[in-house]
This record gives structure tokens, sequence and C-alpha cells, in this order.
């Protein structure tokens, strides 16, 4: 990192001695919720089950690790993909491409739509887990469970990649409340 002539830190100053941020009161969660809103996030669809078959909406889905290949996804345990997951001890990532805005509205329950309810209009098809497989999706990274904690109110799921498929095209993302896309 280089300073520049015109930063206090370049001028002799600390990162320490500088004055105190303006903090406003913690309000908890809603103040949490705002701040997570400035991340800009992938956005996927967790699907688990066979002929139970649910799935949610998330931007919580990341690589844990590439050696050996995991997955972590967070699911509240008030929705019901978490049963369903913890059951048939298997998810599925979809990443959604920037025109698959329709389907990550489905699993985020808007309109109304439960279970295999979401699954209409769209083709889907299983890998190796079993677990529901959007034939488009950007990627989809099929899972076997490995480890669950459950803490709060979400259980943090690390699953073993079994397979992954993928396609060329812009991911959809979450900014701020509302869906965009990054082009490169």
């Amino acid at each position: 990192m280089s300073l520049s002539k015109t930063s206090s830190l370049a001028n002799g100053a600390s990162a320490f001695n500088q004055p105190p941020l303006s903090v406003v009161q913690f309000d908890g969660s809603e103040q949490l919720k705002r701040a997570m809103r400035h991340v800009a996030a992938t956005v996927s669809v967790v699907t688990a089950g066979t002929d139970d078959r649910t799935g949610a909406t998330v931007t919580s889905a990341t690589a844990l690790s590439v050696d050996p290949p995991t997955m972590i996804v967070n699911i509240n345990r008030s929705s019901s993909s978490w049963p369903v997951i913890e059951r048939h001890g298997h998810f599925c990532v979809n990443i959604l491409s920037s025109d698959q805005q329709d389907i990550a509205d489905r699993f985020a329950g808007k309109g109304g739509l439960k279970g295999p309810a979401r699954y209409e209009g769209a083709d889907w098809t299983t890998l190796v887990s079993g677990a529901p497989v959007l034939r488009d999706a950007l990627s989809a990274i099929d899972c076997e469970v490995e480890h669950v904690i459950e803490h709060h109110t979400h259980a943090i799921i690390i699953g073993r990649v079994l397979a992954v498929t993928q396609k060329d095209a812009e991911p959809l993302l979450y900014h701020q409340g509302g869906y965009g896309q990054f082009r490169t």
C-alpha cells in the first residue's frame, strides 16, 4: 500500500490517534440488515428433496474450501427448506444468471408459492445427490451435507461438493434491496 503525500498517515499520524467515528446506538437486527444491504451478493436458489422438494433464495452461499471442495450455506431453521435438507442430507446451490429474477422471486416466496409449486416454469434435473438442479443455472453445485451448526435462528450447513455444472453468462446480484447485474 502506498500513501500519498496528503494522507494523514503519510504525515506521521497514527491510525489509532484519529478522532473516533461517529457511531449510532446499535438498535439490533434492523441496523445489521441495513448495513448488509451495502454488500452486493450473488443470488442462488438452494434446493433439496425429491418428492418433497423445496428451496429458498439465498445470498449466503459461498465456497468454504476448494481442497477438499466444500460449500457453506446459511438457512433459517423456520424455513420449509431446513427440515428437507436435514432429512435428505443433500442440497444444491443453483447460482442464478441475470435473466432468472423470476426464479429468485418464486423461491423467495413472492406470489405465495410453496414447495413443488416453486419449481413450475423451469427445467429441473438432478446430478449425484438427488437434489433438484436448475438446468439453466449459471452454475449448479450439488452437495452432500457434511456438518451442520445450529446457531440462533439459522443452520450453517457445510456440504461436500459432489458435482458442478456451469455456463457462461452474467450473474444475478442483490444489492440495496433490489436485483442487478455486473457486466465485465
